[in-house]
């Protein structure tokens, strides 16, 4: 059976679902494959709180295991906590190199997200361009923002308004399905 190994921080692990592991978007994307009839193994890698450099740095031990498709989002911590966009930028392509070199044939999907420009200026600018940059360097599937149709919804969001709520979930896990699915349908 083939290996999707979804790697993020908070939105991906499932932060403040009273379920993440049937609320999560990597767990609503297993029901998604299921119902395709596309036979693929899960693992939900996601660490609230994590930022690139987190993730580099843990990223060997999940490498371990056999990866047919990578799915990445990282980056949205590292901004928040006022990491400059080109580290960022560094750190993912780190994290990118290391999937490439230890699994050549796995597909690679990047998550993007975004940042109002209104609120943050220039950093904003450099940020937001880093995924789509980084996913055309790196022949990946690109989801240009992980956060579409959620993000400033409050119905969607969890009481913080940063994380979505079960329901929000289901909205990005529209948004996923609709790049990851045709790449797996594909073969």
């Amino acid at each position: 059976m083939k290996h999707i190994l979804f790697y993020g921080d908070s939105l991906t692990a499932g932060y403040g679902l009273g379920n993440a592991s049937e609320e999560s978007f990597p767990a609503l994307i297993n029901d998604k494959l299921k119902a395709a009839g596309l036979q693929y193994c899960i693992t939900n890698a996601g660490v609230s709180g994590d930022t690139t450099t987190g993730g580099l740095a843990r990223l060997d031990y999940w490498l371990g295991s056999p990866v047919d498709v990578f799915v990445l989002e990282l980056g949205i911590n590292d901004i928040r906590r006022g990491i400059p966009p080109p580290t960022i930028e560094k750190n993912l392509q780190a994290i990118i190199n290391k999937v490439k070199a230890k699994y050549p044939k796995a597909k690679l999907v990047m998550l993007g997200m975004e940042i109002p420009p209104i609120l943050f200026g220039p950093v904003a600018v450099q940020f937001n361009a880093i995924y789509r940059r980084l996913a055309e360097a790196n022949d990946m599937a690109l989801v240009p923002f992980l956060l579409t149709g959620v993000m400033g919804q409050q119905h969607l969001n969890l009481w913080d308004r940063v994380h979505p709520s079960a329901a929000g979930y289901k909205v990005v896990v529209e948004t996923v399905w609709s790049v990851l699915g045709p790449l797996l349908q594909r073969g």
